[in-house]
């Protein structure tokens, strides 16, 4: 069951319950000895009035106790001579919601006005008044409610301790684990692909100095080389990633730039539109887009310029990377690999739209938008 189908659930029973309780009083009242006129009308309103509060015993544990007291001595006064079930109700509630110091002192003013309540009905002498009021709210009843609502407080506490514990052992268990593959990864890779990298580099460079052509295999080696150690330095931070870093953003989107031309790709930045605040996931996700996007432009698509352009407008972001690779309209979209996927679903995650090809004039075109203000 959802949470929202619980909350459902519960105000149902509430209220089922409040008006269990409130007819309850009222066959109570009806049954035994009762004023009439003005004073039984009002009386009756006030055990109805005591019993229903109860559905609101979750939201507002102290209010229903205020309420469900002044009714309890109201109707006594009135010359009801009715058990305060409400309130007993009303302080089961108040001390399962925290609230155990209210709940003695009210309980407190509850035993010293009940009396008063019984002589000012003037049926009945100062010990019988007593007598009246210990059989309306006995201690015991009231202990034990305070007590029931303070042992479920204790098991509802216990139990949200665990929960939390077990995510926390969980957390920390998948931490460990994550590094512990990191260190593998480090320790049976990095030396390996550094040695054959660094003697590819020295190959090449020995060949060119002897002015030697070059094989195109030692070559091959050489990029290959260069993109697995990229490829695993990447793997080995996401893996070490403990999620405390800043998250990146628009604001880093320019660092991938500057990074994309180190790598030899002329590649370009243009961020237009108002700047403000925008909601953590659209940051995230642009800056996801643009770096997904310019991988792609390095590894596979041939291209020598890139274009990235960011557009803040009044209800929407708009984002697109641009490439002058070999692709043309003709050569048809592409099988989406598991990078374009990921964009595609973090977009529609958030209401927007992305669009990826071959541009009308050659090379590849990745678009998206998002929406600002509605996004959650």
């Amino acid at each position: 069951m959802t949470e929202a189908g619980a909350g459902v659930r519960r105000r149902y029973g509430d209220a089922a319950i409040a008006a269990g309780v409130a007819a309850a009083l009222l066959v109570t009242a009806v049954s035994g000895p009762r004023p009439t006129g003005a004073l039984a009308v009002l009386g009756y309103g006030l055990l109805v009035a005591g019993g229903l509060a109860l559905a609101a015993r979750r939201r507002a544990p102290l209010v229903v106790l205020a309420v469900t007291g002044a009714c309890a001595i109201g109707y006594q006064a009135a010359g009801f001579d009715v058990p305060v079930v409400a309130y007993l109700f009303a302080v089961y509630a108040a001390v399962r919601a925290g609230r155990r110091g209210v709940t003695v002192a009210a309980s407190v003013l509850m035993l010293a006005a009940l009396p008063v309540a019984a002589l000012l009905s003037g049926a009945y002498d100062t010990g019988e008044a007593l007598a009246r009021a210990r059989g309306a709210l006995e201690i015991a009843w009231l202990v034990a409610a305070g007590a029931a609502g303070e042992a479920l407080r204790q098991a509802e506490r216990r139990a949200d301790e665990a929960e939390r514990t077990r995510e926390e052992v969980a957390r920390r268990r998948a931490d460990e684990e994550r590094l512990r593959i990191a260190r593998e990864l480090h320790d049976s890779l990095t030396h390996q692909i550094s040695v054959v990298t660094v003697q590819a580099e020295v190959a090449v460079h020995v060949a060119r100095r002897r002015g030697e052509e070059v094989p195109a295999a030692l070559l091959a080696i050489q990029a290959a080389g260069r993109e697995a150690g990229r490829e695993l330095r990447a793997t080995l931070e996401a893996l070490r990633d403990d999620g405390t870093a800043p998250p990146r953003g628009i604001d880093d989107v320019r660092e991938l730039v500057e990074r994309a031309r180190e790598l030899g790709l002329d590649a370009r930045l243009s961020v237009e539109g108002r700047r403000g605040d925008l909601p953590a996931a659209v940051d995230r996700t642009v800056y996801r887009i643009v770096q997904e996007s310019l991988t792609n432009v390095a590894r596979h698509a041939g291209a020598g310029a890139a274009t990235v352009r960011i557009d803040r407008r009044p209800e929407t972001l708009a984002v697109s990377v641009e490439d002058d690779g070999p692709g043309t309209p003709s050569a048809g979209s592409p099988v989406p690999g598991l990078g374009l996927l990921g964009m595609r679903e973090r977009v529609t995650a958030l209401g927007g739209r992305l669009t990826a090809g071959p541009r009308p004039e050659g090379g590849f075109s990745v678009r998206a938008e998002l929406p600002v203000e509605r996004t959650p």
